[in-house]
């Protein structure tokens, strides 16, 4: 029963994170040029986060993104039934969240969909992984130290806005393959026919931090 109390609260968590964050950037924008919205559109990730940590966090641990739940695989934090679990309802979350954001504002806001950068995969995938892997070594960091458990919510939800003021000019910023299946799956197109970059990368970047940060924790020791 515990386990199913956790995959119910990644489902909402990510239902949440793509209804209110993705939405805000099909709401508001995200271009480069309209500063207003790109900002708030990092904010209304971080802050999301930041809603979530303290109200899902003691459940579930709040991953609501499968390159959290994979970096946690990794460092040993999560078992393989979890993990799959976990994965399974991040992205039913991320789907039923983007049904009702396009039910809300119609398929052609966009819902927040991400996109290659400059047409390249390659480059694309090379940001996503710089961003995942900065993300998710600062949520291996502060989760560390039960010290750190009053302020962890508030560190993740930051360090998720920051690498959104960076990535938003260049892919959109995923960091989180939920977060942009949910939105590709229903826009179909050119957003499914690359979603894979944004499902591949992530992992990548998540694997990458768990590993590095492993490293540097057992050079401590």
């Amino acid at each position: 029963m515990q386990a199913i109390k956790k995959y119910i609260a990644e489902f909402i968590g990510t239902f949440v994170l793509v209804l209110f964050a993705c939405g805000t950037a099909a709401v508001v924008g995200c271009s480069a040029e309209n500063g207003t919205g790109y900002l708030l559109t990092a904010l209304a990730f971080g802050l999301v986060i930041v809603a979530m940590a303290y109200s899902i966090g003691n459940v579930s641990g709040c991953h609501i993104n499968p390159a959290v739940s994979i970096a946690m695989l990794v460092s040993g934090k999560l078992s393989i039934a979890d993990f799959i679990g976990y994965i399974v309802a991040q992205f039913a979350g991320a789907t039923a969240g983007a049904a009702v954001l396009m039910a809300l504002v119609g398929k052609e806001s966009g819902l927040g969909a991400n996109a290659l950068y400059n047409d390249s995969i390659g480059l694309s995938i090379l940001v996503e992984i710089i961003l995942t892997f900065v993300f998710v070594i600062a949520i291996l960091g502060v989760t560390s130290k039960v010290e750190n458990s009053s302020v962890a919510g508030i560190v993740i939800g930051l360090t998720l806005t920051l690498v959104h003021i960076l990535g938003i000019s260049f892919t959109g910023t995923s960091v989180n393959p939920a977060r942009s299946f949910g939105p590709a799956i229903l826009l179909g197109g050119d957003a499914l026919s690359c979603v894979w970059v944004f499902i591949v990368a992530p992992l990548v970047g998540g694997v990458l931090a768990a590993l590095v940060y492993k490293f540097l924790a057992a050079e401590k020791k």
